[in-house]
Formats: C-alpha cells, structure tokens, sequence
C-alpha cells in the first residue's frame, strides 16, 4: 500500500509523521547488512522533497546505490538543421526557437516531451541528457531507503521524482508499507509524489495558517486526483477550531493528533525520530496504520 504524507503548509510535522510512520511499521529485528530478499514486512521510503530531502537526518540511512538522472534537452546536429522552424512549432513549452541561421534551445524551459525530436523534417534533431540531479537508495535498519537530490539552480523537481519513483517502487507493491514524503505545498512536485498512491496523510496544524493550505492541499488530493484523504493535526491544542469545524464538514477524518510538546521539538532539533524519543508513540502510530490500511477494504 502507497501511502503519500503531504502538507499543504511546509512545517507543519510532515516529515516528522512519515519517518514516524515507517519506523512504526517496521520489523523488531532485522539485519540491515544483507538485503537479498526483501521482507514484504518492510517499509519502503522516499523522500520526494528534492529540493531539500531531510528525512535522512532522522533515519540515518547507509546508501547503497547512487545514480544521475536528468532530463531530455534537444541537440541541433547544424550541419542537417535547415532552420524551417517545425521544432519551434510543435514546442508547447517554447523551451526551443528558430532566428535566421540559429537555432537557440532553452533547457530550463524544456519538459523533455520529444516533440521537436520527433517531428524534425531532416532529423536534425536528437536527445542528450541534462543532468538535474541525483537519486540514491540504501538502507536505515530495517526500512528500506531512497531519496532525490536537484542540483542547486535547477528549475524542475518533477522529472527527479518520476525517476526514483519507477527506480525503487515494484510493479505490483501488494501489502508492503510505502510511504512517501511529499514536499511542502500543492504545485507539481506535490502532485508527481500523489500519483499513484492509495491514500493521502495530509499533515496540518490547527492555526488558521495551516486551514488555509489544508483546503488547498484537499482540493489536489481529493477533489483534483480522486484520492482518499485522512489528516493528522500536529500541534494540537495551540491554536482554534476551524480545521476541525472544515474537517467535519468536508468530512474529512482525523486520524491523530500530536499535542505541541517540547520534548518533540528537542528530539527534532537533535535528529531524533518522535518514536524514539518517545517510545509511547510508536503503537500510535501503528495504530494509524492501521487505520489507513482499513479504510481501502
């Protein structure tokens, strides 16, 4: 099962739910040094915040395997290149124009699509990749790990995400815990980490702040993407009623609530996940697995 932990407002607990979570589903004992046969019973997660994945700090991953990936930008071979402009054309993106005897390619615009590759009438045209960033894979104990890193002054999250998605997460995942940290917002990046989950943890604060990103956030999940929803209020305690009023009236469950502690913000602040700082979390968070697990039967 595809799980996807998502906020609408960043800081609001996300990554600390979804390490949470997979440390809360994982096996008692196991040896991380040999990994030949994957145990159906343990956890999968991606840290799909790739501009600024932190869940490694928490969980402490040995990586195993590390790879570039990148994006298709066209290459014009100028030598074939009769500068008619069908290329320009067919670019829905405009990351690709034709002025007299040159043709300028705009890689930051370019979604790799293959448009201009593909319709160039001299086939002047063919496909190099453009390095954006990294993805690796590893193990933390028992949870198996994977994560994407943009290089810095990259413009696009998405193609990253795709690509360690379809990397580490099998065909047909049956019963296994997948969980994915989501980046902070509702834009495209946001979205790619959706797709394709069976169920959506939006994690939210109860300030009026964290309302109005949660009402966005439910409006991409469910509303947009057709996926089921279910949030845990972090922080409860602090603030008003309206995301619980907003909750009850979209009908929207909540799964859990963290009270705003400062043994959690110390564990945090040191690196430590929330179900080891505080042991008495753990079977809370199984529970709420459980929970999400039962709401697809």
């Amino acid at each position: 099962m595809i799980i996807t932990v998502a906020s609408g407002k960043g800081g609001t607990g996300k990554t600390t739910v979804a390490v949470s979570l997979a440390l809360s589903m994982a096996p008692a004992q196991q040896d991380s040094t040999d990994k030949k046969s994957v145990n159906p019973a343990n956890p999968l997660f991606l840290d799909c915040d790739v501009e600024e994945p932190n869940a490694a700090l928490f969980l402490k991953p040995a990586i195993k395997e590390r790879r570039e990936v990148g994006q298709l930008i066209p290459e014009v071979d100028f030598d074939k290149c009769t500068y008619c402009g069908r290329c320009a054309e067919v670019c829905q993106y405009h990351a690709i124009a034709v002025v007299p005897q040159r043709v300028l390619v705009f890689p930051e615009l370019c979604h790799g699509c293959g448009s201009c590759t593909l319709n160039c009438p001299e086939k002047a045209i063919h496909e190099v990749l453009h390095v954006t960033g990294t993805i690796e894979r590893g193990w933390a104990g028992p949870v198996e790990f994977a994560q994407g890193t943009m290089n810095v002054g990259e413009p696009m999250a998405v193609p990253i995400i795709r690509q360690l998605k379809q990397w580490v997460i099998p065909p047909r995942p049956g019963d296994r815990p997948i969980i994915l940290d989501a980046p902070p917002g509702t834009a495209c990046p946001v979205v790619e980490s959706m797709r394709g989950a069976d169920f959506v943890l939006l994690v939210t604060e109860p300030t009026p702040f964290g309302l109005h990103d949660l009402r966005l956030a439910v409006e991409v999940a469910r509303d947009e993407l057709g996926l089921p929803v279910g949030v845990v209020v972090n922080r409860d305690g602090v603030g008003d009623r309206g995301v619980d009023d907003y909750c009850a009236a979209k009908d929207i469950p909540i799964l859990m609530r963290i009270p705003l502690d400062r043994r959690i913000a110390e564990a945090y602040s040191e690196g430590t996940p929330l179900v080891e700082a505080l042991p008495e979390y753990r079977g809370r968070f199984a529970d709420l697995w459980r929970r999400i697990a039962g709401s697809k039967e």
